[in-house]
């Protein structure tokens, strides 16, 4: 049987080797720098609390993209509830890496896609966001507990609006 101490560390050696899925789902779904701090922090505790329930025989990855994305999806909805308007992706372009240096067009790409992103259902986002790491059909659908063939459609229309709204 394993001590709390050992539980501890293999959560914390799991979680900081994904520790950007928090830090993608908190600035996807955080308004301010201070939301995106809190909702970080909110992502660490629910994980922590869930750790407990976690089958070994899935991707830890998975899991936690899937505790991340609800948390961030019931940030918003508070929010929402609050009569605050959250805008994801609030980032400096400057920070985000160029190899041709100041690259404006692709900037403006950038910019475009985030205002996009911003005026997505909760759903769409998480779920654009995990088509955008490259994840598979497979595992956003085990992520966000729908079908492939949902993802399919649903990636297929937001590719769709992207082109024509971009």
């Amino acid at each position: 049987m394993a001590t709390e101490a050992s539980r501890q560390e293999r959560f914390a050696e799991r979680v900081e080797r994904h520790r950007g899925i928090i830090f993608k789902v908190a600035n996807t779904y955080g308004h301010h720098p201070d939301d995106r701090d809190e909702l970080a922090q909110e992502i660490a505790v629910q994980l922590w609390r869930a750790f407990p329930g976690y089958d070994h025989a899935r991707p830890f990855s998975t899991w936690m993209y899937r505790i991340a994305l609800n948390v961030g999806i019931s940030h918003v909805r508070r929010a929402a509830s609050r009569h605050e308007h959250a805008v994801p992706l609030d980032v400096e372009l400057h920070d985000i890496p160029d190899d041709n240096g100041a690259d404006h067009e692709r900037d403006q790409q950038v910019r475009a896609l985030h205002r996009f992103m911003a005026r997505l259902h909760t759903l769409d986002r998480a779920l654009l966001l995990l088509y955008l790491e490259e994840h598979t059909y497979r595992e956003i659908a085990e992520i966000l507990g729908i079908t492939e063939t949902n993802v399919a459609t649903k990636v297929s229309r937001l590719k769709q609006r992207i082109r024509s709204e971009i």
